[in-house]
């Protein structure tokens, strides 16, 4: 499967993640497209550019509002003016998280990133309400609810969508340290929503005193990462990405992620079981396979064969594993005309790992499985279903629709 680490070395925000998607290979106006799906981002204007953070090469990510301020700012301009100054007003639109659900909920945008964005936001709520003492529908976003935030967690949420992202590790975390000013007053770094969600992650403190790991990076790490010391075991890495920060600090403000294939150690003591059968009516066949299937084995065939006096007979082998190798024993003894098995252990067993990708082409979505191994794609096939049916629909040929289905995947993953 394809798989993210996240190096936290110098913290994660949500801004530093989306740089670091785009920095892997999303395309700037595939992203901007998607986001134009959403309400709140005809409220700001979004900048990409490339940057160094002390010589690091990294992608940078700027978000703001139609007036020129960054949202994150234009709280403090809102508590700062007072009656009878010349600074002009701003008034920055505090949103509740019914608020922003109903705004995701109600976009064109695909389900699966709609998934991930609320799901982020519901940790982000959670915690906000835990440590506010509110429930997490009341709670009024300040700096997660602006505009920025918003564009970067439903950004960061389009982006591994793109990339077919299955599977999110997560390094130690370097939350930064001293105080950092908010819409709440002046908080300790972590702040109280962030040191909330990292529960159960484990953090330090290097570096500048600034915060380095804000609520909405966390708010991701929570929601969708596994603690990995490393990279985990099984991971093979295809490519390295940065994003960075908006500041420059004694470290290399980035986010470095990797991307690759993960493929967890599956490991299992498997046999096949094989018989020959010469006297069986040819229609149990089928439901002797189904049985098998529903039982857990791992694959079912048949295999033509001949038999003393010349008889035309069957083989049926049965790839199991121990867990479910007796109670297939007992179906075909069951349901067979058979009297002996052969049972014989497999040495070994090498799988590419699977994952499976929605191709967009002009015949409908087709869903379609990736196969890879030693860290490159070995297969793209698209799923008979989804292609058949988009066939049918459009009056064309099966073969059509699965070619175009494997270019648009194939052109994405850039094979």
């Amino acid at each position: 499967m394809k798989a993210l680490y996240l190096d936290c070395f110098a913290g994660i925000s949500g801004n530093m993640l989306l740089g670091a998607l785009l920095d892997a290979g999303v395309p700037e106006d595939y992203l901007i497209d998607e986001l134009g799906k959403l309400a709140a981002a005809l409220e700001a204007d979004i900048s990409i550019s490339s940057v160094r953070r002390n010589g690091i090469a990294a992608r940078f990510v700027d978000v703001r509002l139609k007036d020129g301020i960054r949202p994150e700012d234009q709280w403090k301009q809102e508590h700062t003016n007072k009656p009878g100054t010349s600074k002009k007003a701003h008034f920055h639109i505090h949103r509740t998280w019914p608020c922003i659900r109903q705004m995701i909920e109600e976009s064109d945008l695909q389900p699966g990133v709609k998934r991930v964005a609320e799901d982020v936001f519901v940790a982000i709520a959670e915690a906000e309400g835990h440590v506010h003492g509110i429930d997490a529908d009341k709670v009024v976003f300040h700096e997660v609810g602006a505009v920025d935030s918003i564009i970067d967690i439903v950004g960061m949420a389009i982006c591994l969508d793109y990339l077919d992202i299955e599977k999110v590790f997560v390094s130690r975390v370097n939350t930064g340290s001293g105080f950092v000013e908010c819409a709440h007053g002046v908080m300790p770094v972590p702040a109280p929503a962030t040191a909330e969600l990292l529960i159960g992650f484990p953090m330090y403190h290097a570096g500048d005193e600034v915060e380095l790991t804000t609520p909405t990076g966390a708010g991701v790490i929570h929601a969708l990462a596994e603690y990995s010391d490393g990279l985990p075991v099984g991971f093979v890495t295809e490519k390295t990405a940065y994003g960075a920060g908006s500041r420059e600090l004694s470290i290399p403000n980035v986010l470095r992620v990797y991307i690759g294939e993960y493929g967890e150690d599956k490991r299992q003591d498997l046999s096949v079981i094989e018989t020959n059968i010469d006297n069986m009516e040819p229609e149990i066949y089928g439901y002797v396979m189904e049985r098998l299937f529903d039982a857990g084995a791992k694959d079912v065939w048949m295999t033509p064969i001949y038999m003393k006096k010349n008889r035309p007979s069957v083989m049926l082998s049965v790839l199991v594993d121990d867990s479910v190798k007796d109670s297939c024993i007992g179906i075909i003894f069951k349901e067979t005309t058979t009297i002996g098995l052969r049972v014989r252990p497999v040495a070994e067993r090498v799988e590419a790992s699977r994952s499976m990708a929605v191709a967009h082409t002009a015949y409908g979505d087709i869903t379609c499985k990736v196969s890879a191994y030693g860290g490159h794609i070995v297969s793209i096939s698209a799923e008979y279903d989804d292609a058949s049916r988009a066939a049918t629909e459009h009056d064309v040929p099966l073969k059509e629709v699965q070619r175009a289905a494997v270019m648009e995947i194939g052109h994405r993953l850039g094979e």
